[in-house]
């Protein structure tokens, strides 16, 4: 399969069980719920990765619900800042490998400290980008929880 990306060859190599699914996707529509319809899940199911700078950490990632907001106060708190704020689009790229619309959980180029909200562990089926624009994983919120190492956390509301 010529999908292959960073994210699929992790879950591969920890033998996680996943489906690949395509879209079509546009610059101006790469936000959760277009994605969401296009893929036949609800907004909730989609989990979107952020990535953003600590104060005293320097960067870190997170992974949300769809349809929440980052809790940027919980993140600091729990990752031992006193503040959070996201990186810059133009930064994205050159910190994970990936660009915007297409940043995945898993597989980055350099590992940072993960934080994953804690509703993943209950949901059986969750969508992550697969590392690209136009593809998206599903997977079970536990397989991800596991390939990922993310510590579980409330950070969004």
């Amino acid at each position: 399969m010529s999908n292959k990306t960073n994210a699929c060859r992790k879950l591969d190599s920890l033998h996680i069980k996943y489906t690949l699914h395509e879209y079509e996707w546009d610059e101006e529509h790469l936000d959760v719920d277009t994605v969401a319809e296009k893929v036949g899940l609800p907004s909730n199911q989609l989990y979107k990765t952020l990535v953003l700078r600590g104060d005293k950490t320097g960067v870190i990632a997170a992974c949300i619900p769809g349809d929440k907001e980052l809790n940027l106060k919980s993140l600091a708190q729990v990752s031992g800042n006193k503040k959070v704020e996201m990186v810059a689009v133009k930064e994205i790229q050159g910190l994970t490998g990936y660009i915007r619309g297409g940043v995945s959980p898993l597989g980055m180029k350099k590992s940072y400290p993960f934080y994953l909200h804690e509703t993943v562990m209950g949901m059986e089926l969750i969508s992550i980008s697969a590392g690209k624009r136009g593809l998206q994983i599903f997977l079970s919120g536990a397989d991800l929880a596991a390939a990922s190492e993310g510590k579980l956390v409330d950070i969004a509301h």
